[in-house]
């Protein structure tokens, strides 16, 4: 099988197992967000020293750009999680979904904010018509009442694209995968365990095991999604991860009876052909141009 290929199901495996857990933290039920991150973390972050060991990659940032950098990507990542699972539990599942897809626009501004890379004429375009696109989502009206989880959503995803801008800069600068996931979980712990404290909820045996599952789709889906990017460049995959809209619509249906409404469908069609739209661009018209040139 060819490498792009094999990339190809990986990313889609990466983004079944991450609606899997969109599911299994939406079944968990009524426990506060703080303690659903914390527990979704505290599993992965097993599976991150997991990893470490068996690859024997010490746990080690060098530099303190690096540090400073690393600090904020989990920070931002933190801010992130927690307004995508306050989403999860206030929205129709597909709807929290696209607002957490809109990380790769948010990617292309920090990117040229903080990592200065170029900014072009097309790219401002796709970002623009995609934040359109999230306003039919998050239908902004105080008349609305899912406005504010659907603005948080939209922070959520927000957060994620500082993080993901910040683990590209880490990337560039020697800092291994696995040490930035351990990072980031470990961090995500110690940060939500004051409020976990504060305001525990005892849980039923069934949100334990809602809580692992959704720990579990989140590690198979990061370790998914990184192997796809070792068969392949991510301009060449990444439109695929939007299969996970399908994944969410499907199972919130069947699990939660969610039925999208037209506008949110409209600002599907607008974010999914952004992404189409960069996906051509990166791997057929740019590339033209280049072998023009």
């Amino acid at each position: 099988m060819k490498s792009k290929y094999k990339a190809i199901i990986y990313i889609i495996l990466s983004a079944f197992s991450f609606a899997f857990m969109f599911a299994f933290v939406r079944l968990s039920g009524d426990l506060p967000t703080v303690q659903k991150t914390f527990f979704r973390n505290f599993v992965a972050l097993f599976f991150a020293i997991g990893v470490l060991k068996k690859n024997h990659i010490r746990f080690h940032i060098d530099g303190k750009k690096n540090n400073a950098v690393i600090f904020v990507r989990a920070l931002a990542g933190t801010l992130g999680m927690l307004g995508n699972f306050y989403a999860i539990d206030h929205l129709v599942l597909s709807d929290a979904s696209m607002l957490n897809k809109m990380s790769p626009f948010f990617v292309i501004i920090f990117s040229f904010i903080f990592l200065k890379e170029r900014l072009t004429f097309f790219q401002g375009f796709t970002v623009i018509c995609a934040f359109i696109g999230s306003l039919f989502i998050i239908k902004p009206s105080f008349q609305n009442v899912n406005f504010f989880p659907a603005l948080i959503g939209f922070l959520g995803g927000m957060g994620a694209g500082l993080a993901y801008a910040c683990v590209r800069y880490l990337g560039q600068h020697g800092v291994n995968g696995a040490v930035i996931v351990a990072y980031f979980s470990g961090f995500s712990c110690l940060f939500t365990l004051p409020f976990l404290i504060l305001d525990f909820h005892p849980m039923t045996i069934f949100q334990i095991l809602c809580l692992l599952g959704a720990g579990a789709g989140a590690a198979g889906g990061q370790f998914a999604i990184t192997a796809a990017y070792t068969h392949a460049p991510a301009r060449e995959i990444s439109v695929y991860d939007y299969s996970q809209l399908i994944f969410t619509t499907i199972l919130g249906y069947f699990l939660f009876g969610d039925i999208p409404d037209g506008w949110s469908f409209l600002g599907y069609f607008i974010i999914i052909a952004m992404a189409v739209l960069v996906f051509l661009y990166n791997n057929v018209w740019h590339n033209d141009s280049e072998v023009k040139d």
